[in-house]
């Protein structure tokens, strides 16, 4: 079904209220989630609450908590989430390494132990918003791995995102590389096995270790495995988000001697920097500016060419206007977890379509 943003977001609103958030950590986490789904990842989107409540349900994940302050160091923030939904720590470490970085700098803020902080490019554009450049590392433990090592046949790494963000010029958008460091994330496995879709070869292993298009290995036991972006360089880059946010923040790494209790837990490592103690203010726009147009005015192939941030903007005006696609399945697991917080499944299909 089509569903209009703003009649999903009341349908989260009115979930995340029920079980137990108040309105300050029901309006972050429910407009998190609709922007993911506006912004084209739906893998990160809707779909992911009915996994928050699975979990606050099984004490994974603790409502009403906030990011607690570890160590004040300067220009270095450590933040600890205390299992708290990721959307609000995640947002409340970002904002204190922000305003600290307006006199520092430079700041690095470590966060760990963050139930799911979700698309780690909102955390970006909210950076770049504040005219800082910003890099995210992530690392995911809490549970099984899912992406194999390059040349392994079993996985040993989770998805491990990373994040570049640049400030908007007067003319060209914020540019913000957001992306997992597997082919797929998981979480678009979930997406295409809810809408019976295949995947491409070349993405997906099976628990054999031996190649797949079936996204549902990744939901059943024993489970396939997702395989690294790039092959060895992929693989490079999964295992230095793994180093730097597992092992900088003191999160901990996904090693087999940490716990997994079946949650989502995630570390984030992010530096930030205030470009104007680098370079120039206006020379700096222009130079953006020049670049920015010089990839884009590059023959084309057939597709557009595009810079870091446009796939997700242009996705964000078509929805706007369209709706957000919800497969049923999705839809199915929605009504229920309202259901089970002891929302009415009629009013609850009377929010969306209203």
């Amino acid at each position: 079904m089509i569903i209009a943003a703003q009649n999903l977001k009341r349908l989260l609103l009115s979930i995340l209220r029920e079980s137990g958030s108040d309105e300050y950590e029901s309006e972050l986490v429910a407009d998190h989630l609709v922007q993911a789904n506006l912004s084209g990842h739906d893998s990160h989107g809707a779909g992911m609450l009915p996994t928050y409540i699975h979990n606050l349900k099984a004490g994974l994940l603790k409502s009403g908590t906030s990011a607690s302050l570890v160590s004040d160091n300067g220009s270095i923030l450590i933040f600890d989430g205390q299992r708290g939904y990721g959307q609000r720590v995640a947002v409340e470490a970002m904002d204190a390494g922000i305003e600290r970085c307006r006199s520092t700098g430079l700041t690095i803020v470590a966060l760990r132990n963050a139930h799911h902080i979700g698309r780690v490019g909102a955390y970006g554009e909210r950076c770049a918003a504040a005219g800082l450049v910003s890099l995210h590392f992530v690392n995911v433990i809490d549970h099984a791995p899912l992406v194999a090592p390059f040349g392994s046949r079993e996985a040993r790494l989770a998805t491990n995102p990373l994040c570049m963000a640049l400030p908007a010029t007067s003319e060209t958008p914020a540019v913000i590389l957001d992306m997992a460091t597997s082919k797929v994330s998981l979480g678009k496995a979930r997406v295409a096995m809810n809408r019976g879709e295949q995947f491409a070869p070349g993405l997906l292993l099976d628990s054999q270790g031996d190649p797949t298009t079936e996204p549902g290995v990744m939901f059943t036991e024993p489970r396939g495995a997702l395989l690294p972006l790039g092959e060895h360089k992929g693989y490079g880059l999964a295992f230095f988000c793994e180093l730097l946010a597992g092992v900088l923040t003191g999160g901990g790494t996904i090693q087999p001697e940490r716990p997994r209790l079946g949650s989502i837990i995630n570390n984030m490592l992010t530096f930030l920097v205030d470009p104007r103690r680098l370079v120039e203010h206006s020379w700096m726009e222009t130079e953006i500016n020049a670049i920015v147009r010089y990839m884009k005015e590059s023959r084309p192939v057939g597709i557009d060419v595009m810079v870091a941030g446009d796939p997700e903007r242009k996705k964000m005006a078509e929805r706007r206007e369209l709706g957000v696609f919800v497969d049923d399945t999705t839809w199915e697991e929605l009504l229920k977890a309202g259901c089970d917080v002891g929302l009415n499944r009629q009013l609850m299909e009377i929010y969306a379509h209203a």
